[in-house]
């Protein structure tokens, strides 16, 4: 069965120096958090006290699809006009996933955010944990089971059908010593 998506573990910590038209807002401020322009969001609750300094420290868990290029967090704030954007980050899902990191590493994140004239209208601070998918592992004859890479069975060096795990390490970050 082919998977289409991963599950994604975001956490909206907190926002600093938030505006509406110019003026710090006062409270009312609530985090939605989106995987692709037209696939499912999450919300978090809204904070009545934090004025312009919201503080929701709230995870959420949404899929987040395997084509998806970027993931989108949008501030809101409730006024008695209704409910008003006051800034938007697009976050490229590059920046969490992929590279040397352990697939259920914890990455903590700040984006400035844009209102919808572009200007700068704050920062948000996120944490973002992709989870892990369940291993299947296959038996050997042993009781137990490993994961890794087999390694060649005729091997003498190995020990002949072992399994060899490790993290691969750039050999130019180190400094020569001549």
């Amino acid at each position: 069965m082919a998977t289409t998506s991963r599950k994604l573990e975001i956490t909206v910590i907190s926002a600093e120096n938030l505006q509406l038209d110019r003026k710090p807002i006062k409270k009312n401020a609530s985090a939605t958090v989106r995987a692709e322009k037209d696939s499912q969001f999450r919300t978090t609750d809204m904070d009545t006290e934090g004025g312009a300094y919201p503080k929701w420290n709230e995870k959420l868990v949404l899929d987040l699809p395997l084509h998806a290029r970027s993931l989108t967090v949008e501030i809101h704030c409730k006024t008695s006009y209704g409910v008003r954007t006051i800034g938007t980050a697009k976050i490229p899902v590059s920046d969490f996933v992929g590279g040397f990191v352990p697939e259920g590493y914890l990455h903590f994140l700040s984006y400035r955010l844009r209102n919808n004239r572009g200007e700068r209208n704050g920062i948000v601070n996120i944490s973002v944990r992709m989870q892990a998918p369940e291993l299947q592992a296959c038996a050997t004859t042993s009781s137990h089971s490993s994961v890794g890479f087999p390694v060649a069975v005729g091997d003498s060096s190995f020990g002949g059908g072992a399994v060899a795990t490790g993290v691969p390490v750039w050999y130019g970050a180190y400094p020569k010593n001549y």
